[in-house]
């Protein structure tokens, strides 16, 4: 027969209280029976305490008669020496047959404690008795009493406190059959109501509604219950709201810039979004709609033997892929139920990023190695050669101006960095370009006379650009640097806007020199590019000046490009906006 809850609660508890009181029942009786015994012990060591009074009075180690009529008529005494030699025992009259007691457990006990007690059957006349033996300077005397009915009552222990056990034993079942009423009860109120809503379809029919508002009993259990009542309407708000969660989620699954598709354990396509369906047609030769191509398509051969080798740790899987120019990076996510993931992902750009910070890294060793080169050089030699002071001070300034060549390279390194990655440190103010153009060239009067070029512009003080002096300073800087380097001799510069609308401000920066090659076009804003290799080494510069104009020109907005002039020389157009604000 089934047992309701009120059954099993009166059926725990009366299991756990009978433990409980048979424990302390039996803890009870072992506590009062050796209090009995050491009661007993008590009595047993004033005995020997009498003997080895009297016995330390006698040389020939007895006891007499009249002093034995003095203790029990049962009792026997037995006098013991160091060795286990017996030198009187009252219930054997020849001690000299009886065995050494030296291995007796109450005479062990004694030897080691002073006091020893045993319980077993004599040896000597095959009777049971309570053993207690004492320690004295020499000797040790035993004293026994037979272990008969009259000392086990003695020690056996009386019953009133079983009466009482079995009195509070009645008392707590009936308090243990009222508490498991009162739990029953909560429970079968909360056992109605999980039925009452499991069988209800409708969370918002009637009898939903009346589960819900159930009354508990006003203790802990019912408490309990009208919390998993509400936490059963909250769930089912939850639920709807998962649902609505569920439905953003697909949509964002089907917006994402990932292909993802989810797959069973057994491999069945269970969701997917249109680009991974669009990626897998890129990759494979042939159009298919089927996501499970991923199987079968030799482009995910590593995909599959992962899958198929994979350890039962080995829960991720990450592998690039390259077809018909284009990179996408596959990724693998297996669950706990071994279902899994695929996610394709189209990596392209970052992958071109990844090789152009590779090429870049490159250049930088290789334009940071020539100056470091050469100032070793000049210090080695000046270090281990004794020259005289014209060639010592020729190296010296050879040195440095490798030092002059390699802080320049630091300095637009890290004036590309800082456009490109940081440029809200730069500030934003009203700049008049005629102004700019002024300032340029009285800083650099100097080289231009050496080259005999000559510098001009045809722009108003209204031309006014809101932006970082700093960099429009570097774009007519570096642009006149790279006409003084490589343009030539008598060269004629000239600057002027020829155009402009509502947001930009149109430029055109030209010189008359050898121009370059068409094939160069394209690609002298690239950092580190050259023309000629080896014309750094022999005009200076860090290869890096087109690339912080363009960069420069990028962070107010505009663009540049370069052409070659009808006649010879380089053109350079280029736009900048009004107003411009860092990004």
């Amino acid at each position: 027969m089934k047992m309701n809850y009120r059954q099993k609660i009166f059926l725990y508890f009366f299991l756990i209280f009978t433990a409980f009181a048979a424990g302390i029942f039996i803890v009870e009786q072992l506590r009062e029976k050796q209090y009995k015994v050491e009661t007993l012990k008590e009595k047993l060591d004033a005995y020997s305490d009498i003997i080895n009074t009297a016995v330390a009075q006698q040389s020939n180690r007895t006891v007499s008669d009249s002093l034995l009529k003095l203790f029990p008529e049962n009792i026997r005494l037995t006098l013991i020496d160091r060795h286990g030699h017996v030198l009187f025992d009252n219930a054997v009259t020849k001690t000299t047959l009886m065995e050494n007691h030296a291995n007796r457990p109450e005479i062990i006990e004694a030897d080691k404690t002073g006091k020893g007690s045993n319980v077993r059957i004599s040896a000597s006349n095959r009777q049971e008795y309570l053993y207690y033996a004492k320690r004295f300077n020499n000797y040790y005397i035993r004293v026994a009493l037979p272990y008969d009915i009259k000392i086990q009552n003695f020690l056996k222990p009386d019953n009133l406190f079983l009466y009482y056990i079995i009195a509070l034993f009645a008392g707590m079942l009936i308090l243990i059959n009222l508490v498991a009423e009162r739990f029953g009860k909560s429970i079968r109120q909360l056992h109605d109501f999980a039925m009452l809503m499991g069988n209800s379809d409708d969370d918002d029919s009637p009898d939903s509604q009346f589960a819900i508002n159930s009354q508990f009993p006003k203790d802990e259990l019912g408490e309990i219950s009208s919390k998993i009542a509400e936490n059963y309407r909250q769930l089912k708000e939850g639920k709807k709201e998962i649902a609505l969660e569920l439905e953003k989620l697909l949509q964002h699954v089907h917006s994402s810039e990932e292909g993802l598709c989810f797959f069973s354990a057994d491999k069945s396509v269970e969701f997917y979004n249109g680009l991974f369906v669009q990626y897998l047609n890129v990759i494979t030769d042939l159009a298919n709609s089927d996501p499970a191509t991923v199987f079968t398509d030799f482009s995910f051969d590593k995909v599959n033997s992962f899958l198929s080798n994979r350890e039962a740790h080995d829960t991720y899987f990450e592998t690039q892929i390259d077809r018909h120019g284009k990179n996408f990076a596959v990724r693998v996510n297996v669950f706990d139920d071994k279902s899994f993931e695929i996610i394709i992902n189209d990596v392209t750009r970052q992958e071109k990023t990844r090789r152009l910070k590779q090429e870049m890294t490159g250049n930088i060793t290789h334009e940071l190695r020539t100056p470091v080169t050469g100032i070793r050089g000049c210090l080695e030699t000046i270090l281990e050669h004794q020259l005289d002071p014209e060639k010592k001070d020729y190296f010296i300034r050879s040195a440095y101006n490798q030092v002059l060549t390699l802080s320049e390279l630091i300095r637009d390194m890290s004036l590309i960095t800082k456009i490109e990655e940081a440029p809200q440190q730069f500030k934003s103010e009203k700049v008049i370009i005629a102004n700019l153009l002024e300032n340029l060239k009285n800083d650099l009067e100097i080289p231009l006379q050496e080259k005999n070029i000559r510098m001009s512009w045809d722009i108003t003080n209204d031309v006014v650009v809101k932006g970082n002096e700093n960099l429009l300073y570097s774009i007519f800087r570096n642009l006149t640097d790279n006409v003084i380097r490589y343009a030539g001799t008598d060269i004629d510069i000239n600057i002027n806007k020829f155009s402009e609308d509502k947001s930009f401000y149109y430029f055109a920066y030209s010189d008359n020199g050898v121009g370059i090659g068409e094939q160069h076009l394209n690609r002298i804003f690239e950092r580190f590019y050259r023309v000629n290799e080896g014309r750094t080494r022999d005009t200076g510069g860090s290869g890096l000046g087109l690339s912080i104009v363009k960069n420069a020109v990028a962070f107010h907005k505009g663009t540049i490009i370069a052409k070659n002039k009808v006649g010879g020389g380089l053109k350079f157009l280029f736009k900048l906006s009004k107003t411009n604000e860092p990004n």
